[in-house]
C-alpha cells in the first residue's frame, strides 16, 4: 500500500517539532533520572520493567515532587469540594432564581460526571500534576467514551509534542504512542491496514507505532456535518507504512495543558525541578560521597607491613592475625579510615534539601503544621500570604488548565444529550441570552487570594472594639452578620454552618413562644392573687345581710 500523502507530510512535520524541541529533551532527561524516573524517554528508550533510579542517592527531590502535586491538586481542584460554577454572563439574571437555581444544577451534573468511577480523572490528573513539578508541562486528554460518559488520560511529555498560536494557546498537538497488534485491533478493527492485523494471531504482542495529531481547521467550512465544519481536525496515522487510519474533527480543544511558568519564545513550561536542578545534582552528588565516606569509616582499607612471612590479614571477627606484632610490640597493620569531620557536609547537605523543598512549595505548605498556636488572624494573615505567593503560578492552572477542562466537559454534555435529559430543558431567560455562562472558580486557592477581606473585616471589628471604649454609638455602624458572613467565606466554611430562612424563623418561633411562657410565669402568681381577692370579695358579699 502506497504511503498516504497527508500521513507523510503530518509525521514529517512531527519530526520537525521533536527536532526543535531537543534542548528540552535533554534537559527532561536529566531531571527525570533524579526526580521521577519512572517517567523518561526524552531521549532514550527503555525496555518495559527495566530498572530506573540509578542516578538517585538522595530522596528529596522525589519526595517532595508528590508532595507538591498534592498541594496543587488540594489547590486547585480538591476532591472533597465543588470548586467551581457557573453563572450567567448576562448580570441582569444573577437575580433569577430559575436560572441560578438550573445552573447550580448543572454544576452537580458536571461534577458527578467527572468523578465517576468510569472516568478515571483523578488519578489521571494526579499523573498531570506530577508532570507539571517535573518537567514544568503536562497534559490531560478529555474524550466523549460514549456509554462511558467523559474519559480522562493523562499524556505522558515523552509521546507529546504541543503547537502554540501568536497568542500563546495552545492550539495543537502531536501525540505519537505505541500498542500492540492485538490492542490496535481491539481499537480500529477493520481501518488497521493488513500489514499490521496479518500479526494478529502468530505476533499478537508485537508493538507498531501510532500517531494522533490535532490542529486548527484552517479550512472550516461553518455548518457542514463532519470534520470539514469542526473547529479543530483529527489524524489517526499507523507510522508502519504512513497510512492514514481516520480523519476526524472536534468542536472543542481536547487536551487541556498544565504549564508551570513559560520563558518567553517557548511553548514549554520550566517546573520546580527544573530551577532547583543544580541542587538536586549537586545534593545527589554530596550524598554519593558521603556513603562513600560511610564505608570507608565502616570497613577502611588496611595497611600492612609487607612481609612474606606473614599470614594473610583476616577481618573475620574472632580471626587470629599471626606475624603483625613485632617482639617490641609494635603492630604491623594500620587502619586507613578517614579522619575528618563530616558534619560539614552534612550541614551543606541539608542546606540543599532545604533550597529544594522551598523550590517545590514543601515548606510553604508546613506553616500551619509548624505553628498549630498561631490564632485565627494568624491563620487567616498565614492564608493571605499563601494566596498572594501562589496566585501568579496556580492562577494559571485555574485560567489554562481547568478552564480548558470545563469547556471541553460541557461541550461534551451538551452534544451527547446529558445535560438535557437530566436537567430538562434549558430555561427560557437563559436560552434568550444565548445560552451565555462564565465560569466561577471557588477553590481553596480563589479564598486564599479572598482571605484579604477576612482580614480587613477582623482588623476593623478590633479597631472598632477600641474606639467602642470610649464612644458606644460606633458600634451601630457594622453590620456583624454580614461581616461573619464575609470571614467564613475567607475561612471556607460551608454554607451549612449557617442556619437557613426558615430555621432562623423556626428559632425565632420557639424563642418567643419561651418568652410568653416566662411572663405566663410571671404572671401567674399576680393571677392567682387577683382571682384569689376577686373570690375572697365575693364570699363576703354573698354572706353580707341586705
Amino acid at each position: 500500500m502506497e504511503p498516504n500523502t497527508k500521513a507523510a507530510e503530518i509525521i514529517r512535520a512531527a519530526d520537525e517539532a521533536k527536532a526543535d524541541r531537543a534542548n528540552f529533551d535533554s534537559q527532561f532527561e536529566m531531571i527525570s533520572r533524579y526526580v521521577l524516573p519512572r517517567m523518561d524517554g526524552f531521549t532514550t528508550k527503555r525496555t518495559v520493567g527495566e530498572r530506573k533510579g540509578e542516578f538517585v542517592f538522595d530522596s528529596t527531590a522525589p519526595l517532595a515532587l508528590p508532595s507538591f502535586a498534592a498541594a496543587i491538586e488540594s489547590l486547585v481542584i480538591p476532591r472533597t469540594q465543588k470548586y467551581h460554577g457557573y453563572k450567567p454572563s448576562d448580570p441582569a439574571l444573577l437575580d433569577n432564581p430559575k436560572v441560578m437555581g438550573y445552573l447550580e444544577q448543572l454544576r452537580d451534573l458536571t461534577f458527578r460526571l467527572r468523578y465517576s468511577a468510569r472516568s478515571n480523572f483523578a488519578s489521571q490528573a494526579s499523573e498531570v500534576f506530577l508532570s507539571l513539578g517535573a518537567f514544568g508541562t503536562g497534559a490531560l486528554l478529555i474524550e466523549d467514551g460514549l456509554s462511558r460518559g467523559i474519559m480522562y488520560r493523562s499524556i505522558p511529555l515523552s509521546q507529546l509534542w504541543l503547537i502554540e498560536d501568536a497568542w500563546g494557546f495552545i492550539v495543537g498537538f502531536y501525540w505519537r504512542y505505541e500498542l500492540n497488534v492485538r490492542q490496535a485491533v481491539g481499537k480500529w478493527g477493520d481501518l488497521l491496514p493488513e500489514s499490521v492485523s496479518k500479526y494478529l494471531e502468530k505476533e499478537p504482542n508485537r508493538k507498531f507505532e501510532f500517531m494522533f495529531h490535532v490542529c486548527e481547521n484552517e479550512e472550516r467550512k461553518a455548518g457542514n456535518i463532519g470534520p470539514e465544519g469542526m473547529k479543530y481536525r483529527a489524524y489517526d496515522i499507523v507510522i508502519e507504512g504512513k497510512q492514514m487510519l481516520r480523519e476526524s474533527g472536534y468542536r472543542t480543544f481536547p487536551l487541556a495543558v498544565s504549564r508551570y511558568t513559560v520563558a518567553p519564545g517557548e511553548v514549554y513550561g520550566r517546573s520546580p525541578a527544573w530551577d532547583a536542578l543544580a541542587d538536586i545534582k549537586t545534593l545527589n552528588e554530596m550524598a554519593k560521597t558521603s556513603l562513600r565516606y560511610g564505608q570507608l569509616v565502616t570497613d577502611p582499607p588496611w595497611l600492612t607491613a609487607d612481609v612474606d612471612a606473614m599470614s594473610p590479614f583476616s577481618m573475620r571477627a574472632g580471626a587470629i592475625n599471626a606475624g603483625y606484632m613485632n617482639e617490641r610490640g609494635e603492630v604491623l597493620a594500620k587502619s586507613a579510615a578517614p579522619q575528618g569531620d563530616p558534619r560539614f557536609s552534612l550541614e551543606l547537605q541539608d542546606q540543599r534539601r532545604q533550597a529544594i523543598n522551598r523550590s517545590f512549595l514543601v515548606t510553604l505548605f508546613q506553616i500551619l503544621v509548624e505553628t498549630p498556636e498561631m490564632t485565627a488572624t494568624e491563620a487567616m494573615l498565614r492564608a493571605q500570604e499563601k494566596g498572594a505567593l501562589l496566585a501568579p503560578t496556580m492562577g494559571r492552572q485555574q485560567s489554562e488548565f481547568l478552564g480548558a477542562i470545563i469547556t471541553r466537559e460541557l461541550d461534551i454534555m451538551a452534544q451527547s444529550g446529558a445535560i438535557e435529559n437530566a436537567l430538562g430543558p434549558m430555561p427560557e431567560e437563559l436560552d434568550a441570552a444565548g445560552g451565555a455562562l462564565d465560569i466561577e472558580y471557588d477553590s481553596p486557592l480563589t479564598r486564599a487570594q479572598r482571605s484579604e477581606e477576612g482580614v480587613g473585616v477582623l482588623r476593623t471589628l478590633e479597631t472598632v472594639g477600641t474606639i467602642a471604649q470610649y464612644d458606644q454609638s460606633v458600634l451601630e455602624e457594622i453590620n456583624y452578620y454580614r461581616g461573619l458572613k464575609i470571614v467564613a467565606d475567607a475561612n471556607g466554611a460551608p454554607l451549612a454552618l449557617f442556619n437557613t430562612p426558615e430555621e432562623k424563623a423556626a428559632m425565632a418561633a420557639a424563642k418567643q413562644q419561651q418568652q410568653d411562657l416566662a411572663l405566663a410565669l410571671q404572671a401567674a402568681p399576680v393571677i392567682a392573687d387577683t382571682a384569689k381577692s376577686a373570690a375572697q370579695a365575693q364570699q363576703a358579699s354573698t354572706a353580707a345581710p341586705f
